[in-house]
């Protein structure tokens, strides 16, 4: 990533949001880092070093501000091919990824060779992989000392490290500081079982319609909207364990960011759990940047966002059911399916009660008891067919898997069309110029009955043609 001392400064100068993320500002004279949304005076030109990364900046022997907290800033979403590989690649690293599998199998899961992989990270983010994994594990452990009671002990396993002596030495020596120095402010009150985190956005934020979409499409006892906060289960597998709890999500009222409660036996789980947020409710999204693609478009609703998948495969199976029919009614069966197939899981809120069926579990059905829900044979057959693919291990459904190759199989999975792999693209995948441009809604909002002069028109919203479906289905409320 080329950065532009000039362009940075004043972006620095003018706390500009569209920044927050993209850089990070080092100080020579304090030997901190921090983002360019810091609200500390801002310091002369000539101290100023710029980073692409945390990671880039800590190599380069500085240490995350106190005040601005560098691991609170928002990702980036990019279709750029380069760029979109190394995201996928730092997403699996914060999703520690890298402490099970190395980096070649990891290079193997996105098609790639480790030497490419390493080229494009260096490029993305200026460091090595090995050395944004080191970073991201202590900034994480940052995190949960500021935020949370948890002991030392547990932060510190729960951020990836091998033992406490190790996570110890190397807070001392990156920070210099000691992990306890970090719990002199007590953290923000919360019962004694939930972890409570802020993840940051830049604005603006369109709350309302993500909530409107996503409560739509609640999968009862797996999901609620209730109360301004979203709701749901979550199952969770870290170093061959299964992790299970429930998380909540909500605005912040000061801060351009949201709120989320983690129960605390998710903790072993916080990097996925995270991360699975990130991707569910856009985060990374660039809005200034969508909105100057889009136009017109983009003005009646600005800061829509792109629901993603917390699940990928409950996301799949959710499209499936969808086919040709209303989102209530895919609604209604998607929450039988939850019902027959799914775990009981013990939460604090009475709508809440089961962990949406994962795909072996699904795989391992005969096709009778997934046909007698209430659907037609031939879906039934499909989300067999997905279930087994998934299983297998022969289809990744997440943001960091590759697009066209993700694509094709879903394609090739029977009882999946054009409208179907788009729309888990778009949600699933992350795929910011994912277009199904062959549904219904999509094309009255456009005027258009012929899908091809619906996908000649989807040219002009090239490479954020998902924000273009959302902002067409906004138009029809």
């Amino acid at each position: 990533m080329t950065l532009d001392p000039n362009t940075c400064y004043r972006a620095l100068r003018a706390r500009d949001a569209r920044f927050d993320g993209r850089f990070f500002v080092a100080v020579s004279s304090t030997r901190i880092y921090c983002r360019p949304v810091c609200t500390v005076k801002p310091p002369r030109r000539e101290n100023c070093r710029f980073y692409p990364s945390a990671a880039a900046a800590e190599s380069g022997g500085y240490r995350p501000c106190l005040r601005c907290r560098p691991e609170l800033a928002p990702g980036n979403a990019s279709v750029d091919a380069t760029t979109r590989l190394a995201q996928a690649a730092a997403s699996l690293i914060e999703d520690r990824t890298l402490e099970e599998d190395s980096l070649e199998a990891i290079a193997g899961r996105l098609g790639i060779t480790d030497r490419h992989l390493r080229r494009a990270f260096g490029a993305e983010f200026g460091v090595s992989p090995v050395a944004f994994a080191q970073t991201q594990r202590l900034l994480l452990a940052k995190r949960l000392l500021t935020d949370t009671a948890l002991p030392v002990t547990e932060i510190a396993f729960a951020s990836g490290f091998g033992s406490v002596r190790r996570f110890n030495a190397l807070f001392r020596q990156r920070y210099r500081l000691q992990p306890q120095q970090l719990r002199r402010a007590a953290p923000p009150a919360s019962a004694p079982d939930t972890l409570n985190f802020e993840l940051s956005f830049r604005p603006p934020y369109d709350w309302a319609a993500l909530c409107a979409f996503l409560g739509a499409r609640t999968v009862a006892g797996v999901e609620a909207m209730e109360a301004n906060a979203y709701r749901r289960t979550a199952r969770i597998a870290v170093d061959g364990k299964v992790n299970t709890g429930w998380l909540e999500v909500g605005p912040s009222k000061k801060k351009p960011a949201l709120r989320v409660a983690v129960s605390a036996s998710l903790a072993k789980a916080l990097p996925p759990v995270l991360s699975r947020v990130k991707a569910l409710m856009d985060l990374s999204c660039q809005p200034a940047e969508v909105a100057q693609a889009l136009e017109s478009l983009a003005g009646f609703r600005p800061g829509l966002r792109v629901p993603g998948a917390f699940d990928g495969f409950e996301v799949a199976v959710r499209a499936i059911l969808g086919q040709q029919v209303t989102v209530a009614a895919a609604r209604t069966v998607a929450g039988r399916f939850a019902a027959a197939f799914g775990d009981p899981v013990a939460t604090p809120f009475a709508g809440l009660t089961t962990i949406f069926p994962s795909a072996e579990r699904i795989a391992m059905l005969p096709y009778g008891r997934i046909a007698k829900l209430g659907m037609p044979g031939g879906r039934a057959k499909t989300i067999l067919a997905l279930a087994e693919a998934v299983a297998g291990g022969d289809l990744v459904l997440m943001p960091n898997a590759d697009i066209e190759a993700t694509l094709d199989r879903l394609r090739a999975l029977p009882g999946v069309g054009e409208w179907t792999a788009q729309y888990i693209a778009m949600r699933a995948l992350a795929w910011p110029d994912a277009f199904p441009h062959t549904d219904l809604g999509v094309m009255k909002a456009l005027g258009e009955k012929d899908p091809k002069r619906v996908l000649a028109a989807g040219e002009a919203w090239r490479p954020w043609r998902a924000y273009a479906v959302m902002h067409l289905w906004q138009t029809l409320q």
